[in-house]
C-alpha cells in the first residue's frame, strides 16, 4: 500500500518530462524513485538518443535508484511518473517490488500523443503462435539445466 502521495514529487517527473522534450533528449517521460520522502533516483526517457528501446523514464530511474541504494530490490520506495507506465515499465515496477506509483497523464493521454500501449496488451492476451512476433520454445530440457543449478547452488541471492 502507497504511503501519502507528495504532488510535488510528481510535479519533479513531470517537470524533468518536459525539459527532455524542450532539449530534445527524449520523449515526454520522467520519473523518479522516492523512499522516506526523499528522491533516491530519477530518470528520463533516453531512448532515441540512447538507441535503447528499454530506456523509457521509468526503467531509467529503477536503475538510478537501484544503484543509489546498492540494492536489486526498491522495497520501501515509490514511483512518481509523469505518465501511466507501458507494460514494460509496470512490469518493473512490479521487479523491483515498489511499494506504489503515482502518474500524472493517463495512458489515454500517450495514445492522444501517438504513444499507444493497447496494441501491448492484447499481444499480452494472445497464444504465443498468434502474436505479431511468435515465439517457439526449443531446448526446454536442457535449458532446465540452468534452473536445477540454480536450485541446488549454496551460493544463490534470491529475489
Amino acid at each position: 500500500m502507497p504511503g501519502k502521495a507528495n504532488p510535488e514529487f510528481l510535479r519533479r517527473a513531470i517537470s524533468l518530462a518536459t525539459e527532455n522534450v524542450v532539449t530534445g533528449r527524449g520523449g515526454p517521460f520522467a520519473a523518479v524513485i522516492v523512499r522516506d520522502d526523499k528522491i533516491v533516483g530519477e530518470g528520463v526517457n533516453t531512448v532515441t538518443v540512447s538507441h535503447d528501446p528499454t530506456a523509457h523514464g521509468e526503467v531509467n530511474a529503477i536503475r538510478a535508484a537501484a544503484r543509489a541504494l546498492g540494492t536489486f530490490t526498491l522495497a520501501g520506495c515509490e514511483l512518481y511518473t509523469s505518465c501511466e507506465p507501458c507494460p514494460m515499465c509496470l512490469a518493473a515496477a512490479y521487479w523491483a517490488r515498489l511499494n506504489g506509483i503515482y502518474y500524472g497523464a493517463s495512458a489515454a493521454d500517450a495514445a492522444r500523443a501517438g504513444f499507444d500501449d493497447a496494441f501491448l496488451y492484447e499481444e499480452l492476451r494472445k497464444e504465443h503462435n498468434a502474436r505479431s512476433i511468435p515465439s517457439t520454445q526449443l531446448l526446454g530440457g536442457e535449458a532446465w539445466a540452468s534452473f536445477q543449478m540454480w536450485m541446488d547452488s549454496a551460493n544463490k541471492i534470491e529475489y
